[in-house]
């Protein structure tokens, strides 16, 4: 492999978030009630130190969040929070929420954050939330129970100790088509410069 076409496949896979039991963070908003972000992370071996949690609500500047962990592998809840604002004191404030884990198995995992009170419906990911059923209220015009109405679209996740993770609704994690498209384009480019270099003149 030639060092331009080394240096292409480098870039490919640092677009991809992931790191090394690093601290990540995604963030983005939402514009209904009933939306639900989705985190996925992965361990590669059993780990004592995960931390995964929110730090967007901000005293009441954005809506208060319930945060839910499941095996992504078969889709189980191993548990769901509406306030634990001790996972990072120092950030975090009354109503975010998250999970500090003694152990977790290595494994693939989704962490997701939901309007309050906007509950897992069962204990598998696929019987859905509370709020599936309900027409989309734009979050500017909800009235967030146990809050107030007008409450603020923006999230923030924040993972310690994990190997890897995505958000696709972050939107620094989705290129924009004309960068996908450049970056497939020059990929492709230099795949045709490498061959035209290995046939024979004729």
């Amino acid at each position: 492999m030639n060092k331009t076409l080394m240096f292409a496949a480098g870039a490919a896979l640092a677009a991809s978030t992931s790191a090394n039991a690093a601290l990540i963070n995604f963030t983005g908003s939402i514009d209904y009630h009933n939306d639900v972000i989705y985190t996925y992370f992965t361990l590669d071996q059993d780990a004592t130190n995960v931390r995964v949690w929110t730090d967007s609500f901000q005293d009441g500047t954005n809506f208060d969040p319930i945060t839910a962990l499941w095996n992504s592998t078969d889709g189980s809840l191993m548990d769901e929070n509406d306030d634990n604002a001790n996972i990072n004191p120092d950030t975090q404030t009354i109503y975010d929420s998250g999970f500090a884990l003694d152990f977790l198995a290595a494994g693939d995992y989704v962490f997701t954050v939901a309007t309050y009170n906007n509950w897992a419906q069962g204990d598998n990911l696929s019987d859905g939330f509370a709020f599936d059923g309900q027409d989309p209220i734009a979050l500017a015009d909800w009235d967030q129970p146990a809050n107030d109405v007008n409450m603020g679209p923006n999230w923030s996740v924040w993972l310690d100790g994990v190997d890897s993770a995505s958000n696709p609704d972050d939107p620094a994690e989705v290129p924009e088509p004309g960068t996908a498209a450049l970056f497939g384009l020059g990929l492709l480019g230099l795949g045709l410069q490498r061959y035209r270099r290995r046939q024979p003149l004729g």
